[in-house]
């Protein structure tokens, strides 16, 4: 399979569950008759969240181009289906392992640390390089899941593990 039909497959699938995410925030439960305000209803977050992945789907859609050399690339060559088992990986040890073993704030620095670490290493670059790429995985994992706990936290009012 090439990338331009993946990326066109892709589309079709985002496209379909953002539009059954959209119909299915719009026929929940309203609440009415309870008195609760029309714009806090359990729905709108899974409309929005799928008005934007069908928006999405259709973006992808559009910059698929066959034509293009990116296009004619084979899909699963040159280490393509090792990188897919290599982030299944990291996030199921993430998922299964990390969250509950650690708070999930050093869990997801950590995660986030190690996978951009892991996708970012120069391979046959020198030291100074390699501390580099460390360091500024160190820094963005610990920015994202600061983030992240904050979200969820004060935003969504999660307690988390």
């Amino acid at each position: 399979m090439r990338m331009a039909t993946a990326d066109r497959i892709s589309a079709v699938v985002f496209c379909a569950l953002g539009v059954a995410m959209l119909v299915g925030g719009y026929t929940m439960d309203r609440l009415e008759i309870r008195q609760i305000h029309p714009l806090s209803i359990p729905g709108l977050l899974p409309m929005l969240l799928g008005g934007a992945l069908a928006l999405c789907g259709g973006l992808l859609w559009l910059q698929a181009d066959p034509g293009s050399e990116a296009g004619s690339e084979r899909l699963m060559q040159g280490g393509s289906f090792s990188r897919l088992a290599l982030t299944a990986g990291l996030a199921c040890f993430y998922a299964l392992v990390l969250v509950g073993w650690l708070p999930f704030f050093w869990s997801t620095a950590l995660f986030v640390s190690c996978f951009t670490a892991v996708f970012s290493w120069p391979g046959a670059a020198g030291g100074a390089a390699r501390l580099r790429v460390l360091a500024q995985s160190a820094v963005f994992g610990v920015i994202s899941a600061t983030a992240v706990t904050l979200l969820f936290e004060k935003a969504f009012l999660v307690r988390l593990p």
